[in-house]
């Protein structure tokens, strides 16, 4: 296929300072300057024998692996996953990460709406998809292109919980994703219930990693730039951190 009948839509946010939430990021930024005056005497030369008195620009990061775009593991969701060791992000198989793409709407649902498994059908039976096997199912809340950046971005999108989370595995998904800041609902709604002595309803979309194995793709955006609900892949490859419960990842729509 000729190049120029490929697009390429960009579904990730970027790692930057200043976010609000849980996780902070930390980036320090060395320019050109700053690079010939640190690396200069670790070569055993001056600023004066680099030309320009400039050399490479470098950035240091300190970030937690659940910051901006990235792929939960099932690690992540507890030490196992259908009675076995959970796989940790560098053990995910690779052709999970790159299939077919369906976007499911639901910008229709406001904070705290619990997707269920009929509200799943009902979005499939809209764009007449039939999920099959490896598909990477998005869902598409609307919230990140809204709200990130701003302080009520963890409060304010729907999520998906234990029963149509085991729904999709059971299609064949191995790989979900959102374009909000979580795959369950937002803490702020789960957390007065699990006062109230609904111990069930903390983290059940993440729990239900523990009974069938599957993965998950948080603060996912764009997904409105996609042209149509189906009909193209999606290319998800998270970094490969030895044991680690998730990877940042560049997700991206290849139509």
């Amino acid at each position: 296929m000729a190049n120029s009948k490929i697009e390429f839509i960009d579904l990730s946010l970027p790692i930057q300072n200043d976010i609000p939430g849980i996780m902070q990021a930390k980036i320090e930024y060395e320019n050109h300057e700053q690079g010939a005056k640190n690396l200069a005497p670790k070569l055993g030369l001056t600023v004066e024998d680099i030309p320009g008195g400039r050399m490479s620009a470098i950035e240091t990061i300190t970030l937690g692996t659940h910051i901006a775009t990235h792929f939960d593991a099932p690690w992540h969701f507890g030490p196992t996953s259908g009675g076995k060791p959970a796989k940790t992000i560098d053990k995910i198989p690779l052709e999970w990460c790159y299939n077919d793409g369906v976007v499911l709407d639901f910008r229709d649902k406001g904070a705290g709406y619990a997707i269920s498994v009929d509200d799943l059908k009902q979005a499939l039976k809209r764009i007449k998809y039939a999920l099959k096997p490896l598909d990477i199912v998005l869902i598409m809340t609307g919230v990140s292109n809204k709200y990130w950046g701003k302080p009520e971005y963890d409060k304010m999108h729907p999520g998906v919980g234990r029963e149509p989370t085991l729904w999709l595995i059971d299609q064949g998904v191995k790989v979900t994703g959102i374009d909000a800041w979580g795959w369950d609902r937002p803490f702020s709604f789960m957390a007065p219930e699990v006062k109230q002595g609904l111990k069930q309803n903390l983290w059940p979309g993440h729990f239900a990693g523990m009974e069938k194995e599957y993965c998950h793709i948080e603060n996912l955006t764009n997904l409105d730039k996609i042209p149509k609900p189906y009909g193209f892949k999606v290319a998800a490859f998270p970094i490969k951190i030895h044991k680690g419960s998730a990877g940042w990842v560049r997700a991206v729509a290849i139509v």
